[in-house]
């Protein structure tokens, strides 16, 4: 009996993941392009959709039954969905960078609800997705509503689809030539690179890795400079 009711926990909690990233897929389908830009006066109408997606999202305790990739995809899409649920709050704006709260950047205030904790942006990032994942491809996976970001996919994360979904999205940014402008010798590209210049260096030089994704074949000893970062909003 505890064998059957243990199944039956597991296999409701699978289904209300994908029921409530269906919910989330449904929104980003709806008001993200295919360029990742996004139509926030509509979307706005649908606050209340999200803000359920959000309830689920705190009342939701990973545990050690959830494979990597489902964790992953997990994080990635609370990490996306409270983003623009603060960038909704305080739309019409130019800039994610203009929302403050007690003198505090966006990325310190203590908003995100997950599992019955309180963090912030930068907690959800840098203590949970890049310290428990090692995985440079997280960087395009999050979204800082900026024009300057990796492209926000308008396609939810889930276990099934995360790692090809990273993967397009590395190689669509590495040749995005409105984020990164390459070349055999010289290399001009996202800021992303030089402030988490150590993940993506981990196992080979930066150049190595961008050759991963490069439709350019890059020279190892080409010359790299870092593009100004555009902070404003990411909208259509």
């Amino acid at each position: 009996m505890k064998h059957f009711l243990l199944i039956f926990l597991v296999f409701f909690i699978d289904f209300q993941m994908v029921a409530q990233a269906n919910i989330f897929n449904e929104l980003l389908q709806k008001y993200v392009s295919e360029d990742g830009l996004v139509d926030y006066v509509a979307f706005k109408k649908e606050l209340p959709k999200l803000k359920q997606y959000l309830n689920y999202l705190e009342k939701t305790s990973l545990d050690n039954s959830w494979s990597a990739n489902q964790q992953k995809a997990f994080y990635i899409n609370a990490y996306n969905a409270f983003t623009i649920a603060l960038i909704l709050e305080y739309y019409p704006l130019k800039s994610i960078t203009e929302i403050k709260q007690n003198n505090q950047s966006v990325w310190k205030i203590p908003f995100v609800k997950i599992g019955g904790k309180t963090m912030t942006l930068d907690f959800l990032e840098h203590e949970i997705l890049r310290k428990k994942f090692d995985d440079p491809r997280i960087h395009v996976g999050v979204n800082c509503a900026s024009i300057s970001c990796p492209k926000l996919s308008n396609v939810a994360f889930t276990e099934q689809n995360i790692e090809t979904e990273l993967e397009r999205l590395m190689h669509e940014f590495v040749n995005d030539s409105s984020k990164n402008n390459i070349s055999s010798d010289i290399v001009k590209i996202s800021a992303i690179f030089d402030w988490f210049k150590t993940d993506f260096t981990k196992n080979s030089s930066l150049i190595a890795f961008l050759n991963q994704y490069s439709k350019v074949k890059i020279n190892p000893n080409a010359t790299i400079q870092f593009l100004e970062y555009d902070w404003n909003i990411n909208k259509q």
